[in-house]
């Protein structure tokens, strides 16, 4: 589902997906863009906007240290992509698909239960030691991009760290993305933006 008619973002577009190149991305590739400030994310190709998404990121801000609950920045890789044949709203536990299948209705569950559900992209940090490495490693940190049970704070940071989209959304993006190499960059595009306050 597109969320809203796509921002005239070209100029941010085209230089990330020149800075995506520079990293190593092939011009066959996919760039996701995520910025923080306005909780959205872009699908990416040849430097152009193909889809937009409401996402949460984490409820205590950006961040890349171990243990700080924090979404970290910076520039990833796609390197596992889990659950192709799971139904919309499986939970997973450790990445694996369980039995249970929320309904509908508790994909709005509220509380701060933060649920994996749908399908599970884990993203490999590409920045040593910022986002890769000792203490500061998103993989080891488990961080994701997946399908939540709190799907009315989409458009704010609520998160645990990961990245949470909505449960029809992350189905989208994961089968636009299948068999393509793609990248993901974290951060702010507007600094002159206040961050979207999070939940207390």
């Amino acid at each position: 589902m597109e969320w809203f008619t796509l921002r005239a973002v070209n100029l941010i577009t085209t230089e990330r997906w020149k800075e995506a190149g520079q990293r190593g991305l092939p011009l066959s590739g996919l760039l996701i863009a995520i910025d923080a400030t306005r909780q959205e994310m872009h699908l990416i190709r040849a430097g152009e906007a193909l889809m937009g998404y409401p996402v949460s990121t984490a409820r205590r801000g950006l961040g890349c240290r171990q243990d700080s609950w924090q979404t970290p920045t910076g520039w990833h890789r796609i390197e596992d992509r889990i659950g192709d044949q799971a139904k919309p709203g499986q939970k997973f536990i450790a990445r694996h698909p369980t039995e249970h299948v929320l309904p509908t209705i508790e994909w709005m569950s509220g509380g701060n239960e933060d649920l994996i559900l749908t399908r599970i992209l884990r993203l490999r940090g590409l920045e040593p030691g910022h986002n890769a490495g000792p203490t500061v490693d998103s993989y080891d940190r488990f961080i994701y991009i997946h399908g939540t049970n709190q799907e009315q704070t989409l458009g704010q940071p609520t998160s645990h760290g990961c990245i949470r989209m909505a449960n029809h959304d992350v189905v989208d993006l994961f089968n636009r993305i299948a068999g393509i190499e793609t990248y993901c960059w974290i951060g702010q595009d507007d600094e002159t933006k206040p961050m979207k306050k999070g939940i207390s």
